[in-house]
């Protein structure tokens, strides 16, 4: 696989920027704040863990927990990873094989190609930006081939922020049902929509052979849990990717378990504070873009807290945030990192993230670095 251009970028500049306006996942909390959250029997658990192995599975009190955000789905139903990177490679090595033909939606997360393509053969149908990034059904009907075994989407979409109706994505189950196929569906971002009767249903609630990925990263902002999982009712998938899970983490940190079971709990007030966070910057970058008309072109995401914002400077995106990053140190993430093998992506946009409380400084020092240019 090629590396992977994202994370090569984050490597560089994440811990060494000043303000990382291009960050994922919402604002983080303390264990200290966490641990205010919890019953007295969970805080109990958690300061009197014993630090051994914990099942494959993860945890049953974890996965009954998991269970408890999803209509159809029960404990029985959920695999946990390391994080959602190794549920997405889980998922593609065991679904796949050579020879066989899979479908996925672009810009999406990096690995949610490469793994595959590192497998067989990958079609991409692109998000249309021209209708807000639209799903065209049409255009994913049309590139399903005899072969095609899986179709992967990702939404509220990285990096578009955008949500389909709940309409397409039940034409969408219905059309991978009629023809046999897996629908993977990357869901990392709900909970937090702006809208919340834009939220769609979860995949693994309403088709059989639907797999949803979710992390404690990005909507909880809990990145440094490393706890992911994947819902699935064909409980025979779910034992193929356990056992392909022996070969890389086999199991999950303990007290991570423990304080994601915490979190998942009190997810209602989590999510809640990490929307309004959203809202309020979502606000203060359309007060900010609106005074670039002729630089920026800037559409809030429908859920998530990041959004892909049209760049319109002679020296073009790449120049920009580089520029921007060196002189101010604000990152941005340049579409060129979202660059895909299977369908064409946009080449003048780059990612905001507006999920973190810095969001007001950092676009101060956008504003002071952009003023200063002739």
């Amino acid at each position: 696989m090629r590396d992977f251009a994202l994370e090569v970028h984050f490597s560089k500049w994440e811990f060494k920027a000043r303000y990382n306006l291009a960050g994922s996942d919402a604002e983080s909390m303390s264990i200290a704040d966490l641990l205010a959250l919890a019953t007295d029997d969970d805080r109990h658990a958690f300061e009197n863990l014993h630090l051994g192995y914990t099942e494959t599975w993860g945890s049953p009190a974890l996965r009954e927990a998991i269970a408890g955000t999803y209509d159809r789905v029960g404990a029985g139903d959920i695999l946990c990873f390391a994080g959602a990177g190794e549920g997405i490679f889980v998922a593609m090595q065991v679904l796949l094989k050579p020879g066989d033909h899979a479908i996925v939606l672009t810009p999406n997360y990096q690995s949610a190609e490469t793994v595959p393509l590192s497998i067989c053969e990958v079609s991409g149908v692109a998000l249309d930006a021209t209708q807000g990034w639209a799903l065209d059904l049409d255009r994913l009907r049309d590139a399903i081939r005899p072969n095609t075994k899986l179709v992967s989407i990702n939404f509220p979409n990285n990096p578009t922020g955008t949500i389909p109706s709940m309409k397409t994505l039940h034409e969408l189950a219905e059309l991978c049902r009629e023809k046999g196929l897996w629908l993977f569906s990357d869901e990392v971002y709900r909970g937090v929509e702006t809208d919340p009767s834009r939220r769609i249903a979860q995949v693994a609630d309403i088709y059989e052979k639907g797999l949803s990925l979710n992390v404690m990263s990005k909507a909880y902002g809990l990145p440094g849990l490393r706890i992911g999982w994947i819902a699935c009712r064909n409980r025979d998938l779910l034992g193929r990717m356990e056992r392909y899970k022996h070969y890389l983490s086999i199991c999950n940190s303990a007290p991570s378990e423990v304080l994601a079971r915490i979190a998942l709990k009190a997810r209602n007030r989590i999510l809640e504070r990490n929307l309004d966070l959203i809202r309020r910057n979502i606000a203060i970058a359309q007060k900010f873009f609106a005074k670039y008309p002729d630089r920026f072109e800037f559409s809030p995401p429908d859920g998530g807290c990041v959004c892909f914002v049209r760049y319109e400077g002679r020296d073009g995106v790449e120049e920009f945030t580089r520029r921007l990053v060196e002189e101010a140190g604000v990152m941005l993430l340049p579409s060129s990192l979202y660059r895909s093998e299977i369908s064409d992506v946009p080449k003048d946009y780059f990612r905001l993230g507006l999920g973190r409380a810095l969001v007001p400084d950092a676009l101060d020092a956008m504003d002071t670095w952009l003023r200063q240019q002739p």
